[in-house]
């Protein structure tokens, strides 16, 4: 039964099923400096995304890749007379490398911006923040609250997608790797809790929220008095944006501007409040600057 329902559920809302001709997009042997220019001219431009509900998934009904992420990117990319994004499916892990290689252009997947991915790509301004969360089956019968319970109980097994920043942060809490289960999307992790496999799986708030919207209560619920890691002493807030190669500044700058002028108004919040976004959720002051360390972090927390 249990596997019936996350069958059913991965069908319906996660299914592993790209936009027509996107996910076996071949890598450019070498990409045009000027992306703007190009998806201008051409009217579409490839994004990838990780298959993770409510930042990016394809909606296997609607035969539409949706979220959070591709529809903020619809309307920013529109205005910048780009009507179309194609998208490319690629695990999270692989997003950045996928980036690099030309395989898309954008990374459309609610990624939180941190200083270790910065040297990597370039980032939007973020268009979210928010905090972790635990998800558990209801018979779990071990009492973990943070990741710093988990690394307490050498028996305990904490999942984490792929890629994800839940990793580094059960590393800082101690964990031990042997503890960690590292899943390759939502739908494996929620399986291998129902299923034994973790104790916990790690994701943010909203993806948990998210997901209980979709499996029973009686099978998995939330970590209840949830403890945020923290840094420094303060609570970490995650801050999603958008990917984009280093030397696409053009594209980068364009995108910014438009989206400085979107997040926040009505419009935006009534685009994403379908997948759970509220006011709670957008990003305050905090800037991809402060949040990769090129300006001063005073803002990236905000309260």
């Amino acid at each position: 039964m249990i596997r019936l329902l996350l069958a059913a559920w991965a069908s319906a809302w996660l299914a592993v099923v790209p936009s027509a001709g996107a996910s076996e997009a071949p890598a450019d042997a070498a990409v045009p400096a000027d992306s703007l220019q190009r998806a201008r001219q051409a009217g579409r431009i490839r994004v990838g995304y990780a298959n993770e509900a409510p930042f990016a998934y394809m909606d296997s009904r609607a035969g539409r890749l949706t979220g959070e992420a591709p529809e903020i990117a619809r309307v920013v990319l529109g205005r910048l007379g780009i009507n179309e994004i194609e998208g490319v499916l690629t695990e999270f892990g692989a997003l950045i490398p996928g980036l690099q290689a030309g395989r898309f252009d954008i990374i459309a997947a609610g990624m939180y911006i941190l200083p270790e991915r910065c040297r990597q790509i370039a980032f939007s301004n973020p268009t979210y923040g928010v905090g972790d969360g635990f998800l558990q089956r209801t018979d779990n019968p071990r009492v973990l609250r943070s990741y710093e319970d988990v690394a307490a109980d050498p028996a305990a097994r904490v999942g984490v997608v792929v890629g994800a920043v839940q990793n580094d942060y059960a590393a800082r809490a101690g964990v031990d790797p042997s503890q960690v289960v590292v899943f390759p999307d939502v739908v494996s992790a929620v399986e291998g809790v129902v299923a034994g496999r973790a104790d916990v799986y790690a994701a943010t708030a909203l993806t948990i929220n998210y997901v209980l919207t979709k499996v029973p209560e009686w099978q998995i619920d939330k970590v209840a008095k949830f403890v945020q890691p923290t840094e420094n002493g303060v609570p970490i807030r995650g801050y999603g944006a958008f990917g984009f190669r280093q030397d696409d500044t053009a594209l980068r700058e364009a995108f910014d501007r438009e989206l400085a002028g979107f997040i926040g108004t009505p419009d935006h919040l009534r685009l994403v409040e379908p997948f759970g976004f509220t006011e709670q959720e957008l990003p305050g002051g905090a800037t991809a600057a402060q949040l990769c360390g090129e300006a001063p972090a005073a803002a990236a927390n905000p309260s």
